[in-house]
């Protein structure tokens, strides 16, 4: 580290609100720009339970900031906007962080939910104080009636901001709007690395904080015993009407037609309590589920794509739900490969090509091998993802393209009058990328 650099971070530690416990010895020159100051940063939206009303905004800030602030107003086609915009006080939490070669760092975390805004509705807002305020950032609430589309991501996890920003980038470009994200969990490697976070969130940038997001916890963002990130529930604003314990974990999302279900499948490997708290509760849920479509994330895959992995809890305990309220779609993660097919049980005997539509999905850099097994419509070894997904009316459209935004997979769903799905696959005529690239 320059001479200069360091002067810069003695100068500027207790602007930074930030303990640098080792800071004489650790190289901060990459990621000087990630360490938390008087202005906000990583502002992301979240989804609400009632994603038609309400959203949840955070943002983070330095400890000298112990009180943050949040502007909103209907959105205008000039800048008279700012005239009319309300101020709201935000919740203030404080987290101190330490991970393996990273220093320790303290930071204040502000939420705000905005609740009582109209479907279909265009708005802005900015975070901050008068000290320092963050730029306006736009979104636009879902309408009553019409589609519903978003993003679903596989693991991110690895080279978050060098190899896997390209991603939603390019998902941006391809689909300039959804109504949300998804991501299936392992956001990022270490689960209380804040540079890594900071990587993520960087990768995002204005994204996040124009269009709702929502995640389901994977492995990566635990730590042995099964504990949660620390990062998890400051930094993000997710529901809190699932299982006791599970809260901003394991929880629901329902538009006019569409129900959104995260599961917590760390949980469910690891807590037999937790596991049972999870299918009773998914169980009632979809026992008196008006929705049309239904959509369940989790980051364990109920059929693997990983030769010889098997998930035996998700096989034994979720997959028999799905199956008996006739699930939809399952959106997961941690294999690091891609495939997508449907497979129920009929007489104890596994059927292809009916039940749930299954897919597992990567978009990070990390990747794993991939096995030949009969359920796999369509595969690939080696290739980051991304999917958009739309629902209408009775016809839930997918589509999975590249990171350089070639269309790799798709079908429809078409649902009858009896509830009933009927697969149209629509695969491109390209070969499955399943051998060395």
């Amino acid at each position: 580290m320059s001479a200069l650099l360091l002067l810069s971070f003695g100068f500027q530690r207790q602007a930074f609100g930030t303990i640098l416990s080792a800071w004489d010895t650790v190289d901060l020159s990459q990621n000087a720009h990630l360490l938390p100051t008087v202005k906000p940063d990583r502002i992301i939206l979240n989804l609400a339970e009632n994603p038609l009303e309400t959203v949840g905004v955070n943002w983070r800030t330095g400890t000298m900031e112990s009180t943050s602030y949040l502007q909103y107003a209907i959105a205008t086609a000039g800048p008279e906007f700012s005239e009319h915009a309300q101020t709201i006080a935000a919740k203030t939490s404080y987290l101190k962080t330490q991970q393996d070669d990273e220093p320790t760092i303290e930071a204040h975390y502000h939420e705000v939910d905005l609740n009582g805004l109209t479907p279909g509705q265009v708005y802005v807002y900015r975070v901050g104080s008068d000290k320092v305020w963050s730029e306006w950032y736009q979104f636009k609430m879902p309408k009553k009636e019409g589609p519903v589309s978003f993003f679903y991501f596989g693991d991110a996890q690895n080279d978050v901001a060098s190899k896997w920003s390209r991603v939603i980038r390019e998902a941006s470009f391809q689909f300039p709007r959804v109504d949300f994200m998804l991501y299936a969990g392992d956001l990022i490697n270490h689960e209380d690395a804040d540079f890594e976070w900071g990587g993520w969130f960087e990768a995002g940038g204005f994204i996040h904080a124009s269009v709702p997001v929502m995640m389901t916890p994977g492995n990566h963002e635990y730590a042995k015993g099964v504990i949660l990130s620390k990062h998890w529930k400051p930094q993000f604003n997710l529901p809190e009407n699932g299982p006791k314990g599970l809260e901003e974990m394991a929880y629901e999302i329902n538009y006019p037609d569409l129900k959104v279900v995260s599961l917590d499948g760390e949980q469910i490997d690891e807590i037999p309590a937790q596991k049972m708290a999870q299918v009773e509760w998914l169980r009632n849920i979809l026992e008196n589920n008006p929705k049309k479509w239904t959509v369940i994330t989790f980051h364990y895959p109920i059929y693997s794509t990983k030769p010889n992995r098997v998930n035996e809890d998700m096989l034994e305990y979720i997959k028999p739900v799905l199956e008996e309220y006739e699930v939809d779609l399952v959106l997961q993660g941690h294999d690091h490969a891609y495939a997508r097919g449907r497979v129920t049980t009929q007489n104890g005997q596994e059927v292809l090509g009916e039940g749930p539509m299954y897919v597992v999905s990567v978009s990070g850099p990390k990747m794993y091998e991939i096995g030949d097994d009969p359920w796999m419509d369509r595969r690939a070894y080696m290739t980051q993802l991304f999917q958009w997904i739309n629902v209408h009316d009775d016809r839930l459209e997918y589509q999975s393209l590249t990171a350089t935004g070639e269309l790799y997979d798709a079908f429809t769903l078409e649902k009858d009058a009896t509830g009933k799905n009927k697969l149209i696959n629509q695969i491109p005529d390209s070969p499955e990328r399943v051998g060395e690239p």
